[in-house]
């Protein structure tokens, strides 16, 4: 499927923002005192209720990097002291590490990040709980916020998102410049806690997105937030072969605000009452899938650590497949295939999936974009750069020349059947305009396929 010219020159300018699921977070700022962090960690109750401890004993990340695509992840803070191990700036805006918070919320990378891959920190004062103290030769300190994949690494790529970028590079240039320098620099999983409120993606995505398939880098995005605008899950999160993670409360239950619908929501996880680090040291409430997706993103770190020679598509298949049924039997618009069980995505016994569950971009691309994908992408150079899609323009069938044997006979009997229509037309067109006339207005904010960005608050 082509996009419409008129399409993508909306979607440069506003197509993707950071998806805030902790959006704007409109819980107060607060500011913890390091003396007080490990009340932050009492709050984490996904750890325990979602099998993510449990987990730990088979793994906790280690020598695994997992990109964040976002407003840039403060490596700096307490948290994450020595998880950002590289970076850089996709927006033209930002540092070339990756680590100065831009966009509409530069809060939001920092934090994804503490929620996927925060450490933790020591606390001098006497007061931190003994059950949070780490266990001999853990890498977690006892206070702050523990992310699912405690000793994962992080690559930060800072993207200007949800305002004009003072740069001028637009979403449809950084996303997959993002993707592409992820994918060169190790990056085994990549988090993208960014949405919109349009299905469609550029054709300019393609390519990056396809890359990331053929080096086998496991692609998980949020998929939006009703409160926010995404009633549907939109682009990224729809894209073939990327486990797209819808949220859910506090009860297990789809969350009303805090998550949104679609055939391509792969599983569901928690996105309600989250915690998560701020720039400059400080921790905040917040809620949304843009928690949901590092929490599973920090699971399939979790797998990629265990077994690292296991295939994308089996690292999202023991996710999903070990997902519990929620909602309607089977795979649904609301759960996908279920609720995330951390535990035993890591140590049950899971039969290999022949193809990927949740999709793959390059039988897509062979369907909708009638790509030739016979020989593989070629290898990025160290200077990321967007090298145009390797696909085949859609052939058109060519026009015949005219009979020698037409006259003027069918001619006439075309006029005459086509001055009907141009009647039939007419009559219609003064009919509908009654109509019309005696209809009530549309009222304001009648959808109009225009994707904008996507911004929401805290649900209440």
């Amino acid at each position: 499927m082509t996009l419409p010219h008129g399409w993508r020159r909306r979607a440069a300018s506003a197509a993707l923002a950071a998806m805030l699921a902790g959006g704007s977070l409109a819980g107060a700022l607060v500011t913890a005192p390091s003396a007080f962090a490990d009340s932050w960690r009492d709050k984490e109750y996904w750890l325990n209720e979602y099998g993510i401890t449990a987990a730990w004993q088979v793994s906790k990340g280690a020598g695994v990097k997992v990109a964040i695509i976002d407003s840039g992840v403060d490596g700096q803070h307490p948290d994450l002291k020595g998880a950002v191990v590289g970076g850089t700036d996709a927006s033209g805006a930002g540092d070339p590490n990756g680590q100065k918070s831009i966009g509409a919320k530069p809060e939001h990378g920092t934090l994804v990040a503490t929620l996927l891959a925060g450490r933790g920190h020591a606390s001098p004062s006497p007061s931190a709980s003994p059950s949070s103290s780490p266990s001999p030769g853990s890498s977690v300190g006892p206070d702050g916020i523990v992310g699912v994949a405690p000793e994962a690494q992080i690559l930060s790529v800072s993207a200007w998102l949800g305002s004009p970028n003072p740069a001028g590079k637009t979403d449809q240039e950084q996303i997959p410049e993002a993707v592409r320098w992820a994918v060169d620099n190790g990056a085994k999983v990549i988090n993208i806690s960014l949405g919109s409120t349009s299905p469609d993606w550029p054709q300019s995505w393609d390519a990056a997105f396809l890359y990331a398939e053929q080096k086998d880098v496991v692609i998980v995005a949020a998929a939006g937030n009703r409160i926010g605008g995404n009633v549907q899950v939109g682009a990224p999160a729809t894209i073939p072969g990327v486990l797209t993670v819808a949220g859910l409360d506090r009860n297990r239950m789809a969350s009303v605000d805090a998550s949104s619908q679609g055939i391509s929501i792969g599983v569901s996880a928690p996105a309600e009452k989250l915690v998560g680090g701020l720039p400059g040291g400080s921790y905040e409430d917040w809620a949304g899938t843009s928690g949901s997706a590092p929490i599973v993103s920090g699971v399939a770190a979790l797998i990629r650590s265990k077994w690292p020679d296991m295939s994308a598509k089996q690292v999202i298949n023991r996710i999903v497949s070990t997902a519990v049924d929620a909602g309607a039997p089977g795979k649904d618009p609301i759960y996908g295939y279920g609720i995330l069980n951390a535990e035993a995505a890591l140590k049950a016994d899971v039969p290999e999936a022949t193809s990927n569950p949740v999709g793959s971009i390059a039988d897509w691309i062979r369907v909708h974009r009638r790509g030739d994908l016979s020989s593989p992408t070629p290898q990025a150079t160290s200077t990321p750069s967007i090298p145009a899609a390797s696909l085949a323009d859609p052939t058109v069938p060519v026009a015949k020349a005219p009979s020698q044997s037409d006259t003027a006979v069918p001619a006439a009997v075309v006029i005459g059947f086509g001055s009907l229509f141009v009647a039939i037309v007419a009559g219609a067109s003064v009919q509908l305009r009654r109509t019309y006339r005696t209809s009530p207005e549309l009222p304001d904010g009648t959808a109009t396929g225009v994707v904008d960005v996507v911004d929401q608050g805290e649900p209440k």
